[in-house]
């Protein structure tokens, strides 16, 4: 059995920036080991519903780092080593051949998993989702032959893979239960806006609809819907949502009831085991409550923090939630968390796709879109949401320049 003082359980986003920052804090060649269950490279997972599903990036380019830098560093990487037991009191990883890797501290990585349609049919081969680099492949070959497709869901994932089908001369409907697009992040006028959009582009929208059932019909499939409707396609997309891997910690030690519950040092309640990622259920020091954060900058910081803390250079994680978007030729972001809103601003100009929306409760900011906007804006959004200025709705609505509100210049924290 092979035994390193630092493992990494999983192999994506996490691993592959802890890894860098284990090289950034002088690992010893040696001391770091990645195990994962797929046969890749740690690599950057944003590609998959953008530039590497639209044909304009490939495997090498979303590597986060290649085989040369794990070479060079001496880190170990174990692929297609999916584990089946973490036995924690014994300090080790066993896949289902038996094979075992030891470890003195562990970084829990897993992920999570992509939610599956629950209905008739839902086995049939015209069905994808989107998770890892295969899922993404496998969606690539089926725009080359399918003329038609369903994509189920409205959110971050139907978004994108609807905009990059339909760029691909795919005519594409989408399904999902709400009354507009991503309800759950969008005001109605920005949800008004991207649906003018994607209609725009083609794309047919099924709202306030639910797929039951999905069945065969003259070499293709049909999509069945609650309210009696079907859909012909040539191929269906889900993007419905994911889980956290927990299975493997379902009966040990950990509190695994909605991810893997960490302190603010990304420490789980097993000593010398740390989470990261879309697995950790950590306390928010922005928002002071516990949140999960299925995005990929949160997976980038945490691993870099995780690791930090790992190799003894304690520091609690602290950062505003972030992400990033591409539909057809509009590029967003966002920062923060909406929930609890008592008012929403606007700037900007959604004619010319000129906006920014900032979310505020009791006058601070909690959250901001911003797309096609002076860089100004990008740089107060997240300061202002970690520093909690107070703000006059209507001057944050009507003044030109952002930063003659800006109190927090020269602060440090």
């Amino acid at each position: 059995m092979k035994t390193f003082p630092i493992v990494i359980l999983g192999g994506g986003v996490v691993a592959g920036y802890a890894a860098k920052e284990f090289v950034a804090q002088s690992g010893k060649p040696g001391d770091l080991a990645i195990v994962g269950a797929e046969n890749a490279l740690p690599y950057d997972r944003p590609p998959l519903s953008k530039g590497f599903l639209a044909g304009k990036e490939q495997a090498s380019d979303i590597q986060i780092s290649d085989a040369a830098f794990y070479r060079k560093y001496g880190i170990a990487v174990y692929r297609n080593f999916p584990v089946r037991k973490v036995d924690f009191r014994r300090r080790r990883l066993q896949n289902a051949s038996g094979n075992v890797i030891g470890f003195d501290r562990l970084l829990i990585a897993t992920g999570s998993t992509v939610r599956r349609l629950q209905v008739p049919g839902a086995n049939r081969s015209e069905v994808f989702y989107l998770r890892q680099m295969k899922d993404s492949q496998a969606i690539q070959a089926q725009m080359k032959r399918g003329r038609r497709a369903v994509v189920i869901g409205s959110g971050f994932i139907g978004m994108e893979v609807a905009s990059v089908l339909a760029s691909h001369g795919v005519r594409t409907t989408m399904v999902f239960p709400d009354d507009r697009v991503w309800k759950r992040l969008f005001t109605p006028p920005v949800s008004a806006f991207f649906e003018r959009q994607f209609t725009g582009h083609g794309i047919t929208f099924i709202k306030s609809d639910t797929v039951v059932a999905l069945t065969h019909k003259n070499h293709g499939c049909q999509v069945v819907l609650a309210s009696g409707n079907r859909v012909p396609t040539d191929f269906v997309v889900a993007g419905i949502g994911v889980s956290p891997t927990v299975e493997l910690f379902q009966r040990s030690a950990l509190d695994s009831s909605d991810g893997i519950k960490v302190n603010e040092f990304l420490e789980t309640s097993v000593p010398e085991v740390w989470a990261a990622g879309d697995i950790a259920n950590y306390p928010d020091q922005v928002f002071h409550r516990r949140k999960r954060v299925e995005h990929w900058d949160n997976a980038v910081e945490q691993g870099r923090v995780a690791m930090r803390n790992m190799m003894g250079h304690f520091q609690p994680f602290i950062h505003v939630p972030y992400f990033f978007s591409d539909v057809f030729d509009l590029s967003y972001e966002f920062w923060g968390d909406a929930d609890g809103h008592d008012q929403v601003v606007y700037r900007g100009n959604m004619k010319q796709k000129q906006l920014s929306v900032w979310w505020l409760k009791k006058q601070t900011l909690c959250a901001a879109l911003i797309m096609s906007r002076p860089e100004e804006e990008r740089v107060v959004a997240p300061r202002w949401i970690l520093r909690r200025p107070h703000l006059d709705p209507k001057a944050l609505q009507n003044t030109r320049n952002l930063k003659s509100l800006d109190i927090t210049f020269g602060r440090q924290n």
